[in-house]
């Protein structure tokens, strides 16, 4: 017999439409912008409304003695009557000439028009004398190169391989006289199997226009090894050298290029990084002295929307059901992105108020050792929002501040215990490992061990796995490595 029962449960279920919005919550400013520009392409009832005055800032008093979170408003809801919005005057100070200062315009980067580096070099070969079959088989081996210049394939491997792909018999030969003609073209190094056969041609390239270079050359021949841990006392033995000579000799090998080719993945058209910060935050100093720190969104590149009632209202008219679906449709969208927007807009700036309350005095100087330990739970906590909305709305955002561009993520890190029993943050720990390092003796660098015993006389109690993790993060070599004869 069939047993029946009956239970409760609570689930959570997420809608589209809220994945939708927490998707939205992560755009940066310039993918807002792309965001709104493919909007107003698809949705003919939207469109860009009338610019308002930025309303997006909020002063913040930063030397206050109060340790209360600012109180923060709401924005006025002055697009609910959207016929009302859709059909707003222009104010008259918008129709002047010049009405803009030189301040609300961001320099934007010109494009750099460069010529990739594999073209470059199909050129200079494609002015040798060589027959059809040989051009088409010696652009294959340049597209064969890695993008910093290596060939990491044999002339065997690459025989079969155009062979096979181009119907026609190529034998190992053609492919070996081609690598040699290709090895002669310029950057020198390029079509180098490794980096030493890379420092090797480039060492030969200057003794063929007479400078000495022997030594460095036995040194990258016989000693690559000895060289790559820094064991300058077993080179010396074995090459029979002073300490003079090898340095000269070093410093010879450390002019050269490791790479054949620098920057080997720059495209055609090469546009250099330019970033656009999503919060500007400026300081002003009110008739008492005391210092605001004022927060506003850079809603520069981003235009304001409406919708546009006269195309919507011109369909709607019809007594076309399908049209009348694809109005609302069009509408109900439309209305989703401007609502979007703004509370974009309002959590950016509510998330950015905490986070200038919690490093007050990070933001007063700029100094890094002045940043408190803060995790993505303490700014939710503060204003009341999930963790994941917190972490969507500070990846891959940047503020810009009078001390610099800065990268939100970078405020965020975790707290380190102190013998006085208060909290440090670990960018703090980082700062002192790279002063530390960089005042050390270059002959007898500090290893991992040695940092950690200077750090606790200074009261920063961490294991030596925490100061390589540490030192790895600030990108700095083992002790090994940074030695210098």
């Amino acid at each position: 017999m069939m047993n029946l029962s009956q239970s409760q449960r609570q689930t959570f279920k997420i809608t589209p439409l809220q994945i939708q919005m927490l998707n939205f919550l992560q755009l940066s400013t310039l993918e807002l912008e792309e965001r709104i520009k493919n909007e107003l392409e698809e949705n003919p009832l939207l469109e860009e409304g009338a610019t308002t005055s930025d309303d997006s800032s909020d002063d913040f008093e930063a030397d206050g003695d109060s340790d209360e979170f600012p109180t923060l408003t709401q924005p006025d809801n002055d697009y609910a009557d959207w016929d009302e919005y859709a059909h707003d005057d222009i104010p008259d100070y918008k129709t002047k000439v010049n009405n803009h200062s030189e301040d609300d315009e961001l320099y934007s980067l010109p494009l750099a028009q460069n010529t990739d580096w594999r073209s470059e070099l199909k050129s200079q070969v494609h002015f040798l004398p060589l027959n059809e079959k040989q051009s088409v088989l010696i652009d294959y081996i340049i597209d064969s190169l890695t993008d910093e210049g290596f060939l990491t394939y044999s002339a065997e491997n690459i025989a079969d391989d155009f062979s096979f792909a181009n119907g026609v018999y190529v034998d190992i030969d053609e492919v070996e006289k081609l690598l040699k003609v290709l090895r002669l073209m310029e950057p020198v190094g390029i079509g180098s199997a490794d980096l030493q056969e890379c420092l090797m041609r480039q060492l030969q390239h200057k003794k063929e226009k007479g400078l000495e270079v022997s030594l460095a050359i036995d040194i990258v021949a016989f000693n690559m090894d000895e060289l790559a841990v820094r064991n300058y006392e077993k080179i010396m033995r074995l090459r029979e050298v002073s300490s003079d000579e090898l340095k000269m000799a070093l410093a010879q090998i450390s002019a050269l290029n490791a790479k054949p080719v620098i920057d080997g993945e720059t495209s055609s058209i090469a546009i250099k990084d330019n970033i656009i910060p999503d919060y500007i935050i400026t300081y002003e100093t009110n008739m008492y002295g005391d210092t605001q720190i004022d927060i506003a969104l850079n809603n520069s590149r981003i235009p304001s929307l409406k919708i546009n009632q006269d195309f919507a209202s011109s369909i709607a008219s019809s007594k076309d059901k399908a049209a009348n679906q694809y109005v609302n449709s069009k509408i109900n969208t439309a209305n989703w992105l401007i609502e979007a927007i703004q509370q974009r807009e309002m959590t950016m700036l509510k998330t950015m108020q905490a986070i200038v309350f919690f490093q007050k005095e990070f933001f007063k100087n700029g100094d890094v050792s002045s940043l408190k330990p803060m995790i993505l739970k303490d700014v939710a906590s503060q204003i009341n929002m999930d963790i994941s909305t917190i972490s969507r709305v500070t990846s891959g955002k940047y503020a810009q501040t009078p001390f610099g561009i800065i990268n939100l993520k970078d405020l965020f890190s975790e707290g380190i215990k102190m013998d006085s029993g208060g909290e440090v943050s670990n960018r703090e720990i980082q700062q002192a490992i790279a002063n530390l390092i960089a005042n050390e003796n270059k002959k007898s660098p500090f290893n991992d061990f040695q940092l950690m015993e200077l750090l606790a006389q200074q009261g920063y109690h961490i294991a030596r796995r925490t100061v390589a993790k540490y030192r790895e993060n600030l990108n700095i070599s083992s002790a090994q490595l940074r030695r210098q004869l």
